[in-house]
């Protein structure tokens, strides 16, 4: 149902706002991290870290397929601020159908690539196996993956995110107790694992649907909107796809510290796994900021409040410093309790704990720098966000990275520190194109020009 965004305290808003969006992300990183927590009651190190890999993938895929659905939440969301409800049809129409088509097209090319995938990422010759049946069946869900994030995409860019935390609760609750059913009870392992995280989301989609119908959750939408149209779905690309090509490379930067960690042993392949799920966890405040900054700034400059989007911005960016900094710091002390949640082996407990106590100053910088990817694709300039992005996995992850690897082999600490210097370039790039662009605004504003 569709909601009004630009009225009211700014704060309040966006506090109502994110808070069904965080519970959101919070149920659907329970999907891997009960993957991986349930996988590691039943087998050994070898089967956590097929799991943690193929889950990291996967999560991949995830984002991206989030990333490329922002296109959507901020057409639908300008539409619903304009109080345009036939563009607003028209682009939940023509979603849909665009990525119905991504989906099954992406799903035949990622079954073909599968094994290429297990070898790319250098996966230890125990975990490889698993990690391959892993993939094969997650990949098998990618149509359903995708019509999860594009329903959500959808209801937020209406103005409502209690929906979509309704949906994927449905989908973690199956899936947790799948997993005890498939790995525990059946003995099926990685297969297990990703057999219930596939049929938990199609659950999902299929609840969501009925809901959507019966309750006439969509209003105005008829056979009309599904009829592709070049400007609308071209628009939702030309947002989505920035987005998604920048969530991409952080990703991959993500999967190459992985696979430099896969080759330092199995260890460090569990340790760097393990991290990567909790900071998932970590990262659902930052996470929830971005999109929330996103939904709330497109309603307003659809209805021509582009101060009200600014506050936004500006109290996202409050709260996502706030938390990061109080993460940070409560992980310096908690670091080895956490990993050792998912394994019992030492080694990997000692190295993911210094892992993540470098890591997870992130919280603080990818913080602010999502806030500002937010508003900047809320106003249709998702080039900028790409170019930070990109400027950071080159120029600081991937390279600091690499090094690490290299000069401190017995510390993953120095690895960890990768994370937040690439997230402090991104800042930094992001506070100079955000003065630009104030700075384009006053002279378009002095010559009677539009602000977008």
């Amino acid at each position: 149902m569709e909601k009004n965004l630009t009225t009211g305290s700014v704060f309040k808003t966006i506090v109502s706002f994110s808070l069904p969006f965080l519970l959101s992300y919070f149920l659907q990183t329970l999907y891997g991290m009960a993957d991986l927590f349930i996988i590691g009651q039943f087998y050994g190190v070898d089967s956590t870290t097929a799991v943690s890999i193929g889950s990291q993938v996967m999560h991949m895929l995830t984002v991206m397929i989030v990333g490329l659905a922002m296109g959507s939440t901020v057409l639908i969301g300008r539409a619903v601020g304009a109080r345009d409800r036939k563009q607003a049809s028209l682009a939940v129409g023509n979603t849909a159908v665009l990525f119905l088509s991504l989906s099954v097209l992406g799903a035949v090319l990622l079954l073909w690539a599968a094994e290429p995938i297990v070898s790319l990422m250098s996966t230890p010759a125990e975990a490889a196996s698993g990690t391959a049946r892993y993939l094969t069946i997650c990949f098998l869900g990618i149509p359903f993956i995708t019509a999860y994030n594009i329903i959500s995409s959808i209801f937020r860019g209406m103005g409502d995110s209690k929906s979509p935390m309704y949906f994927v609760a449905v989908a973690c609750a199956f899936n947790i107790g799948l997993d005890y059913l498939f790995i525990g009870g059946c003995g099926l392992g990685t297969a297990g694992a990703a057999l219930g995280t596939t049929l938990s989301q199609s659950i999902s989609v299929v609840v969501s649907l009925f809901m959507v119908r019966k309750r006439g959750m969509i209003p105005g939408i008829c056979a009309a909107d599904f009829k592709p149209q070049k400007k609308m779905m071209g628009g939702i690309l030309k947002i989505g796809v920035p987005v998604a090509i920048q969530d991409g490379f952080i990703q991959v930067s993500f999967l190459i510290i992985t696979i430099l960690a896969n080759r330092r042993g199995l260890n460090d392949a569990a340790a760097v796994g393990i991290v990567e799920k909790l900071i998932g966890i970590l990262f659902l405040v930052p996470s929830s900021m971005l999109s929330s900054v996103s939904a709330l700034s497109a309603q307003n400059i659809g209805a021509g409040k582009h101060g009200r989007a600014k506050e936004t911005l500006k109290y996202g960016i409050q709260i996502a410093v706030c938390f990061g900094v109080v993460a940070s710091v409560l992980m310096q002390f908690a670091a080895e309790g956490a990993v050792s949640l998912f394994t019992a082996q030492e080694e990997a407990v000692r190295l993911g704990g210094q892992y993540m106590r470098g890591y997870v100053w992130d919280c603080i910088f990818a913080g602010i720098h999502f806030c500002f990817s937010g508003y900047f694709c809320a106003y249709g300039r998702a080039g900028i966000s790409f170019v930070h992005n990109l400027a950071s996995i080159l120029c600081a992850r991937i390279p600091l990275a690499y090094l690490a690897s290299r000069y401190f082999l017995d510390s993953l600490f120095p690895m960890g520190l990768a994370a937040p210097a690439g997230s402090l370039l991104s800042v930094i790039i992001c506070i100079g194109a955000f003065l630009w662009m104030e700075k384009q605004n006053r002279m378009g504003a002095l010559h009677g020009e539009g602000l977008l």
